[in-house]
């Protein structure tokens, strides 16, 4: 199991970290255009889609965990996100969901284990982690499409309550990587039966919320297949007819600083990230394309 690295190590990192922004501010004030990154990110594999009995004797049918595999691919997905995207991961914001919370979870070990090893499959592997790598946050607005097309009505909650614990799925996280000075852009869960088109709207204005409030940090959304379906079709001017456990959307957008204010263009979709898991079309060709 992770532990957080020792006091000295914390020292050298935090005198490090403190260099290292100090050398962005610098070459930020030469040349104030840069870029702000976002990744979207589905869940890994979820049990009930792999054992459908698991949900005959379910207390929470409506909120299945990750399955083990679901759990490796989560932390290799973070593996490959630090070796091949070339910009930090400064926040993390999660669904509430217990899939994603897991998922963000081993996607943070990866992240921010103070030693890089290829050969590690999952958090169990990582020894040290630099709890000043990252922050979290759970964030309601990154939840599933709370309507019967998602969730079946017969294992929704009867009476309309997710009743997601808060602090016990925070404290799946790492030591002090939760940053509980965040003020949620929602204040509590959507509501049941939300139109998909409602739900497009929740996710994209979401984005576009959470990047302005962060216009100088670099994003990672833990969410579900519609979120990350919603993303990539908008941005990208495509159909998307398929996202893969842990598939990943990657927008970027240039942001401009001058005399203190800052100045955002609009998204657009990058896929750097090898086997991002997004199956899609042009809304112009039938062609199928994997990126």
């Amino acid at each position: 199991m992770y532990t957080t690295i020792t006091s000295n190590v914390v020292s050298k990192v935090t005198a490090a970290a403190a260099t290292i922004r100090a050398t962005m501010e610098s070459a930020k004030s030469k040349n104030p255009d840069s870029y702000q990154n976002i990744l979207m990110m589905r869940h890994g594999d979820r049990i009930d889609k792999i054992d459908p009995l698991w949900l005959d004797t379910a207390a929470r049918p409506w909120d299945p965990p990750l399955v083990q595999d679901g759990m490796v691919r989560a932390f290799q997905t973070g593996q490959r996100i630090r070796s091949q995207i070339q910009f930090p991961i400064h926040r993390v914001f999660v669904s509430p969901f217990i899939r994603c919370i897991q998922t963000a979870s081993e996607v943070i070990a990866a992240l921010s284990a103070v030693d890089f090893d290829p050969n590690a499959t999952s958090s169990k592997d990582v020894t040290s982690i630099d709890k000043y790598k990252l922050k979290v946050s759970i964030e309601f607005g990154l939840s599933e499409m709370l309507n019967s097309i998602a969730i079946k009505p017969e294992i929704a909650p009867k009476d309309g309550k997710f009743d997601f614990m808060i602090s016990e799925l925070e404290a799946i996280f790492p030591d002090g990587m939760v940053d509980h000075s965040v003020d949620p852009v929602y204040k509590e869960m959507p509501q049941w039966e939300e139109t998909v088109e409602g739900c497009t709207d929740r996710f994209l204005s979401l984005i576009k919320t959470l990047a302005d409030k962060y216009p100088s940090e670099n994003l990672l959304l833990v969410t579900h297949g519609e979120g990350v379906r919603t993303t990539f079709a908008t941005f990208k001017g495509v159909h998307v007819y398929d996202v893969e456990y842990c598939g990943c959307a990657e927008l970027r957008r240039q942001v401009s600083s001058k005399d203190g204010s800052t100045k955002a263009g609009d998204f657009e979709v990058i896929t750097s990230l090898s086997q991002c898991g997004i199956k899609y079309h042009s809304l112009s060709t039938t062609d199928q394309t994997s990126a």
